[in-house]
């Protein structure tokens, strides 16, 4: 009988998480039966999703929106049927605030969630937990294990959840978990750092992928003469935006064909908008916005150069689809990234905060249209070859699959009314 996996997402669909929609599809194909549970609510309205994520919308049970009846019916089903179990996760809950007064109104607020995540997997028949990122959300999932008889997974990405490991409970997240993908080896690196070496070997590297079908080399042919730099991603400081700007600047003297697309939205739009006027380049610098995936491929396909200068990332997807799409890249020496790409046979790696390195590599490439047939060739072929969607995903089944049949003959877990009725008699 095909296993529940039970998803827990922070926000689902998401215009910034695309990737999270398409590996719960291709779970799916490949036969594991996944529900999916968000904590907050889809972060577009109805009339700016995708047909697919409408779908999945109307399939996702979300705990904030879940109304008051079934939130405390979940808290009173649970206290009711295992007072022990509720208090000792209540506790473990107050534990991890370490007496800090807003720590712990917060872990209040996962103890209350982590309840109602534990009765939906209950009606659902799932025993199985998962989880991507070793942020807030896991820290719900960590409270969900102290209640109920489940086994719990993480993905972790990276770098977000080694800025601050304490606050994030990371090392009891890796104790707790059954078993953790990581999406590249540097983040198996950084979790075996966190780490005692007993629980290394639950760590398993499973890179995430793109559909090189959809992202397919573009028709450069009667293009205009400018020359389009295009950066997706968030808004933030992590993603070093106001250096490309910079960069821009830099160059327009040299290349005043110069154009830069930012895609994307977020909390440094109004000052990296500010710094693109006190630079004069708002005729140069186009903010398009959010944009799903719908339509992201035009961006692409209008694109000469992909710039990602990021200062902390995990494996960005939106370089594996610059890439399938031949698209030179530049971006920045950090985490995960020489993995995907190899400086100078990928792309182009500059060390993260050298303003001056961003913009000789993006004129090295402005300069030799040559250079950039050949990194984009070359680039296309490596995520052909390393980080095909189909297949990476099918292996992901497949670690799923495995990592649960081994829990299950090691009576780590059994079916899901037995497992369920150890809970009632608290």
């Amino acid at each position: 009988m095909t296993k529940t996996i039970s998803y827990l997402l922070s926000d689902y669909p998401a215009i910034s998480h695309t990737f999270f929609l398409t590996e719960v599809a291709q779970l799916r194909r490949s036969g594991l039966n996944i529900k999916v549970a968000s904590i907050n609510d889809c972060d577009r309205p109805a009339s700016q999703l995708t047909g697919t994520e409408l779908s999945e919308k109307s399939a996702t049970f979300y705990l904030k929106s879940a109304g008051f009846k079934v939130i405390l019916g979940s808290h009173l089903k649970s206290l009711w049927s295992s007072p022990i179990r509720y208090f000792a996760a209540l506790w473990h809950a107050i534990s991890l605030s370490q007496a800090a007064p807003q720590a712990l109104l917060y872990r209040l607020f996962y103890f209350a969630e982590a309840i109602i995540v534990a009765q939906w997997m209950q009606r659902t028949g799932s025993t199985h937990l998962h989880i991507h990122f070793g942020s807030e959300v896991s820290t719900v999932g960590l409270i969900v294990k102290q209640f109920a008889p489940v086994t719990l997974s993480l993905t972790i990405h990276g770098s977000d959840e080694f800025y601050d490991v304490s606050e994030f409970h990371l090392e009891k997240k890796i104790a707790a978990a059954d078993f953790i993908f990581c999406v590249s080896t540097y983040t198996a690196s950084q979790l075996m750092r966190l780490s005692p070496y007993i629980h290394w070997k639950k760590l398993i590297v499973a890179p995430l992928g793109i559909d090189t079908e959809k992202f397919i080399v573009a028709n450069k042919t009667n293009r205009k003469k400018a020359i389009n730099l295009l950066c997706v991603g968030r808004l933030t400081a992590a993603k070093g935006q106001h250096l490309l700007i910079h960069a821009v600047a830099n160059l327009r003297a040299e290349f005043p064909q110069l154009t830069l697309t930012l895609v994307g939205d977020g909390e440094d739009r109004e000052s990296l908008t500010q710094l693109a006027e006190t630079l004069q380049l708002t005729e140069q610098i186009n903010f398009v916005g959010a944009v799903n995936q719908n339509h992201i491929v035009d961006y692409y396909q209008q694109a000469d150069i992909f710039c990602l200068p990021s200062f902390a990332e995990g494996v960005p997807v939106v370089l594996m689809e610059a890439m399938a799409m031949e698209i030179p890249c530049v971006t920045t020496r950090i985490t995960g990234i020489p993995e995907l790409i190899r400086h100078q046979k990928e792309g182009l790696l500059v060390n993260a905060g050298d303003g001056d390195a961003l913009t000789d590599a993006l004129a090295t490439l402005i300069k030799s249209p040559r250079t950039c047939a050949i990194l984009g060739q070359a680039a296309r072929a490596r995520v052909a070859q390393k980080y095909q969607l189909q297949r990476n995903f099918e292996a992901l089944a497949e670690h799923f699959t495995t990592q649960l049949n081994h829990l299950e003959n090691s009576n780590l877990i059994a079916t899901g009314e037995q497992n369920w009725s150890i809970q009632s008699h608290g």
